[in-house]
């Protein structure tokens, strides 16, 4: 008994759980609509794990998310929720965009100077969130919503300019190749490269079929760094003691206006970097009109929430989701369900993991329990 309570206090537990309730809400709703829960699942991972390349663009996929997820979970530790990641990531790629297409330096160059243009744009409309926060207490949440319609609509109007508009196409000008960050991207088409890979097969696969990148790497190094500023720096001892409690920091001497700011600066940041990536790493290698949010940091709302905030849990909570969209379309191709069960799961899992709460209370019981038994 004592065992098992032990194991339900851990956050990891929760998650589990978490998620194994979205598996089994799906397979009802799968099961009442008249499909075969196994056969969709069985598709779905056949469409995550079963080729090198569904396994390469899950986690193309995930890099993304997962940086927008790190921009919301920090924000989240300093008490702010950072619900303008999608506002973010749109006005960092319109950066980028811009930047890669004007600028064709070297790659050495081109490539930190594109990604450098996401990082900032994002870290000022991320800043003004912060700012408006702490000189005049508007709410974040009410000024990031305003800023992510702001930013789509700059977005469609940055593309349809003459000056970046490319005829008879809805997108902008793509970056020049001297920004890309794909693995080898010349080498891989060249006589060279193609002799070097024709002996094996998934390496040809994965390099041919995908736009393999670094952008995963990165994601992974950031995650390492937020941690360690969080967890391992004067600096985020004072961002977390203003998120557990402002009046306390400032009883204490922490600037809490200034961190709040700075926090803002470094979640935009990072949604910025997402874009950035997503510009230099895949294809189109460029913006296009929007018709509607692409959710990039509104996914990265729901992958937060699913790591629990935790910055080494969203490089696994992304990789989740990330495998989730892009094998829950082998759900559809290959059953003909609908590919909606896959939002059912995800909401789901992100319901459960709202209710984490409850699984320390029933560890709390079951420790009780086993106390009156011992009696």
């Amino acid at each position: 008994m004592e065992k098992t309570a032990k194991i339900l206090k851990k956050p990891i537990t929760s998650t589990i759980i978490a998620i194994v309730c979205g598996f089994a809400v799906a397979a009802i709703v799968l099961a009442v609509a008249g499909y075969n829960p196994g056969s969709a699942f069985g598709a779905l991972f056949s469409g995550i794990f079963s080729r090198p390349k569904y396994i390469s663009n899950v986690i193309i996929k995930a890099t993304p998310i997962t940086l927008t997820a790190l921009s919301v979970a920090f924000a989240y530790k300093v008490g702010l929720f950072n619900i303008g990641a999608e506002g973010q990531y749109i006005v960092g790629a319109v950066a980028a965009n811009i930047v890669g297409y004007l600028c064709n330096f070297p790659p050495v160059i081109e490539i930190p100077l594109v990604i450098l243009a996401g990082m900032v744009a994002g870290a000022l409309w991320g800043g003004i969130v912060g700012l408006l926060k702490a000189k005049f207490g508007i709410h974040e949440v009410l000024t990031s919503i305003m800023l992510n319609w702001i930013a789509f609509y700059f977005s469609n109007l940055v593309v349809n300019s003459a000056a970046f508009h490319q005829p008879n196409s809805t997108a902008a000008y793509p970056v020049n190749a001297s920004s890309y960050t794909m693995l080898l991207p010349n080498w891989k088409t060249s006589d060279a490269g193609m002799a070097a890979m024709s002996g094996t097969k998934w390496l040809r696969e994965v390099m041919l079929k995908t736009d393999v990148n670094f952008g995963f790497l990165i994601a992974i190094a950031a995650a390492v760094f937020i941690w360690m500023l969080l967890y391992r720096s004067r600096k985020g001892y004072e961002l977390r003691a203003v998120g557990l409690n402002h009046d306390a920091a400032e009883f204490a001497g922490i600037p809490v206006n200034k961190n709040i700011v700075i926090t803002m600066l470094i979640a935009g940041a990072l949604a910025g970097l997402a874009a950035a990536l997503a510009i230099t790493g895949t294809n189109p290698h460029r913006i296009s009109t929007l018709s509607a949010f692409e959710n990039n940091g509104f996914n990265g709302l729901s992958v937060a929430f699913i790591a629990g905030s935790s910055p080494i849990g969203c490089i696994f909570a992304g990789l989740l989701f990330g495998g989730l969209l892009y094998g829950g379309q082998s759900i559809q191709a290959n059953i003909g369900a609908p590919s909606e069960i896959i939002n059912i799961m995800i909401g789901t899992i992100v319901f459960f993991v709202a209710l984490t709460a409850v699984v320390p209370k029933l560890a709390v019981r079951l420790e009780k329990r086993g106390m009156r038994n011992a009696k």
